[in-house]
């Protein structure tokens, strides 16, 4: 089970060949995956995090036949989902004082999904430190919003390893372990799927981390995170790709992305991705239908590119259901910097350009004018329209600049992360801000009360 890490740092989690899906059925796993946990094994014994619920058992097994439990000082639960702490209710019945290192959130969390058990928590916050001896330690970085409030990693001096949660991982099954043994190609490929539909919504928050770990000058031998393979080949490269993914990604690419009753649909998206390279030869054109294609692979590939063109036939004054959900995910992406355009084939009524032009919008894409709408199955003269659509695309993205939103002085202001709504009308008692306090008044060290981030990560409501 044990498999060497570095020095005293050992890999005691588990590999998932069979794991299918993620987050119920919302994340799609096609090389299996792994939860990794890590035993260190200093002067101090301790083990950093756990493993997903399904399989706590075997794990409490396993790590008995490579340690013995109490022998244990602390654990260190970097993040409460029951993918990294399922194994504790099993492991604390063995072990039950045995102190839990993680933040004030990740308490809430722990006991919100297991019950309030009397375990011994230890709560921490940026900056503090354990020694774990031999003159070394652990320092722990709160990591909030990524992508949960009680998020934190934890850096070991002297090993300089950075066990990095959730954040450089991937849903990838390494048995060799290490990311210089893996497939190249599907090691990225699954690394920007991760950061597509996990990872992006928190896009700004990760940015500024980034800022703040780099401030911390530390030096960065390892890179250990939750799910995948560890870093350990100039492990700098995974956070330059993150850097860079984190700041409005966009490739020479334009995803068209559809569903069709009766093939009328079918014929536009096709047309739209031929006039697309034979305009710009050069731009990577993909072309998807929602209700068969994989939509993490499908948003992987929206998230590199330029644009996108989204495409439904009208039903019921509405468009197909499947891509309704679909563009509810993609709103939930949060991607920003992209230009959108739509198109769809009706038969009486014709609602459905209207209403993908409206989703579109309100996912956050700037969406162009010119579409396609046709009724009945296109004829020539109806798709006469396409190299309108397709210049106005490919053309240059509008500038908005930095343009500064007047608002009054009573508007309302959602947090990016979570989604809280801050009323001025309401204020936010629990801080101490009265009821009418304008949001531009609140203090500068104000934060969202359900995930803690600072009011810059915060819009104003249209």
């Amino acid at each position: 089970m044990r498999k060497k890490v570095k020095g005293n740092v050992s890999w005691v989690g588990y590999i998932d060949w069979e794991l299918e899906t993620f987050h119920g059925d919302d994340y799609s796993i096609l090389n299996g995956s792994s939860q990794n946990a890590y035993l260190i094994e200093e002067e101090k014994t301790v083990l950093i995090d756990t493993v997903w619920t399904p399989h706590r058992f075997d794990f409490v097994e396993n790590l008995k036949k490579e340690i013995d439990l109490k022998k244990i000082d602390f654990i260190v639960a970097n993040h409460g989902e029951c993918d990294h702490s399922g194994s504790l209710t099993a492991l604390m019945d063995e072990i039950p004082d045995t102190p839990i290192y993680c933040t004030s959130q990740c308490v809430k969390s722990i006991e919100g999904q297991y019950g309030k058990r009397g375990w011994n928590f230890k709560v921490v916050k940026t900056g503090d430190s354990v020694e774990i001896g031999n003159g070394k330690k652990l320092v722990f970085v709160e990591m909030k919003m990524l992508h949960w409030p009680d998020s934190m990693a934890t850096y070991m001096t002297g090993d300089n390893i950075l066990f990095s949660n959730d954040a450089f991982g991937q849903h990838f099954a390494v048995e060799e372990l290490f990311n210089d043994k893996a497939d190249q190609c599907l090691l990225y490929k699954e690394a920007i799927k991760y950061f597509t539909n996990i990872l992006n919504p928190f896009a700004a928050i990760l940015s500024k981390k980034l800022d703040e770990i780099a401030g911390l000058n530390l030096t960065f031998d390892i890179i250990a995170p939750s799910h995948g393979a560890i870093w350990r080949d100039n492990p700098m490269q995974i956070v330059k790709k993150y850097a860079e993914w984190a700041a409005a990604y966009q490739e020479n690419q334009i995803t068209v992305a559809y569903d069709t009753m009766w093939e009328g649909t079918t014929k536009i998206a096709h047309r739209i991705a031929e006039e697309i390279h034979r305009q710009s030869p050069d731009t990577v054109v993909k072309v998807f239908n929602i209700a068969k294609a994989d939509k993490n692979e499908i948003m992987t590939e929206v998230f590199k590119s330029k644009a996108i063109v989204v495409g439904s036939p009208t039903v019921s004054n509405s468009i197909l259901s499947s891509v309704a959900g679909w563009l509810e995910f993609l709103k939930q992406l949060k991607f920003k910097n992209k230009k959108a355009a739509a198109f769809g084939c009706y038969g009486w009524s014709g609602e459905s350009v209207r209403i993908l032009q409206e989703k579109l919008r309100d996912a956050g894409f700037e969406v162009i004018d010119e579409n396609i709408r046709v009724m009945w199955n296109p004829e020539e003269s109806d798709l006469e329209k396409v190299p309108e659509l397709v210049s106005s695309l490919i053309g240059s993205t509008n500038d908005n600049g930095d343009k500064e939103t007047t608002a009054t002085a009573m508007s309302k202001y959602q947090c990016g992360p979570c989604g809280y709504i801050y009323d001025p009308a309401k204020g936010d008692p629990d801080s101490g801000i009265a009821p009418g306090t304008p949001f531009e008044s609140l203090p500068d060290d104000w934060c969202c009360p359900v995930c803690g981030v600072s009011k810059d990560m915060f819009n104003i409501m249209k």
